[in-house]
């Protein structure tokens, strides 16, 4: 259980630190149609987050401040990062992070269906499994653009 504990909170710290990012982006972008985007990803994730809070209750698994508040600073440097490469590259590096995350959190949805170690009744791993997709579809979808934007100056359809 040890592991499992692992690496569920690992994930939960992930959540933490794509949040504080989505934030940011959000704010960035508040007067723009990316922070639509980013608003509505952040409605996607924190219900996510919500999910994986349960499951690790009903095991009985404690959340790891440690880890959280490690996530925490982590996307603080990161945020650093983005404002040194600028807005436009900035961005991208921002959206591809998120992309990577989310990529992570689908195949958390899938380790848990195949590991039976709960009640899968109680959730729908393979709908999970199909949100994340989504949301790195759509993620992607404003990678794309803002790679046109920054580096050929326009922003065509995908």
């Amino acid at each position: 259980m040890k592991n499992l504990e692992i690496y569920l909170n690992d994930h939960l710290a992930g959540a933490v630190a794509a949040l504080e990012l989505i934030k940011h982006r959000q704010d960035d972008y508040k007067d723009e149609p990316l922070g639509t985007f980013f608003g509505t990803l952040k409605a996607d994730i924190e219900a996510d987050e919500q999910t994986l809070r349960e499951v690790m209750q009903s095991l009985g698994i404690e959340e790891s401040s440690v880890r959280q508040s490690g996530a925490w600073a982590a996307e603080k440097v990161a945020l650093a990062r983005f404002k040194i490469a600028g807005d436009a590259a900035g961005l991208i590096l921002a959206l591809e992070g998120l992309i990577m995350g989310i990529f992570g959190k689908r195949m958390l949805w899938r380790s848990l269906a195949v590991a039976n170690v709960l009640d899968a009744s109680n959730w729908d791993f393979e709908q999970l499994e199909r949100r994340a997709e989504d949301q790195m579809e759509r993620a992607e979808t404003q990678r794309i653009q803002a790679a046109q934007r920054a580096f050929t100056g326009t922003a065509g359809q995908e």
